[in-house]
């Protein structure tokens, strides 16, 4: 009687979804040809409290997920342009500060365009964020749907370990 051996767990990776309002974050690992997730969440910074305040608040509980979690790398969005230049200026101190709270740490930072998180997990690049939600539950075989914020961070997430897989690929050959 042969027992089939377990696959090793890869290195952990924290997707975050940088948001002055909400971040969305996810830690996942690569589990054989599989993903499985280690945890999400979101952080609620507020809506009516100062920018700074909310910066803070999305610092501190980003260097608490690391810090719990222990991510060897963190993927986040690249900067893409937004319809209003003000909520434009928002995401990117939120994604600052996300740099930062990695940086902190030593991790190393990689970014993906938003049209490829959603190509990598739906298979195109305009799906919206109640498709990329559902699919990231399937993908990750999640007993419910995470909130929209926790599921984009888990896409990036995903995004990083496809990626890291395809470049192993390449150098094997």
């Amino acid at each position: 009687m042969s027992r089939r051996a377990r696959p090793a767990a890869g290195p952990r990776v924290l997707g975050i979804d940088p948001g002055t309002r909400r971040t969305g974050w996810g830690v996942i690992e690569p589990w054989g040809p599989r993903a499985r997730v280690v945890a999400s969440g979101v952080i609620a910074a507020g809506d009516k409290r100062p920018l700074e305040k909310r910066l803070r608040t999305i610092h501190e509980g980003l260097a608490a997920v690391i810090a719990e979690h222990g991510p060897r790398a963190v993927a986040v969005e690249e900067i893409f342009h937004h319809k209003f230049a003000n909520a434009a200026m928002k995401l990117g101190h939120a994604r600052g500060v996300a740099l930062l709270a990695a940086a902190s740490a030593d991790l190393e930072v990689f970014a993906y365009a938003p049209s490829l998180v959603k190509r990598t997990v739906a298979g195109r690049g305009r799906a919206d964020k109640a498709q990329v939600a559902r699919l990231v539950t399937a993908i990750l075989q999640l007993d419910e749907t995470p909130p929209e914020d926790a599921s984009d961070a888990l896409a990036i997430a995903l995004t990083h370990v496809q990626a890291s897989r395809a470049v192993g690929m390449r150098a094997r050959r």
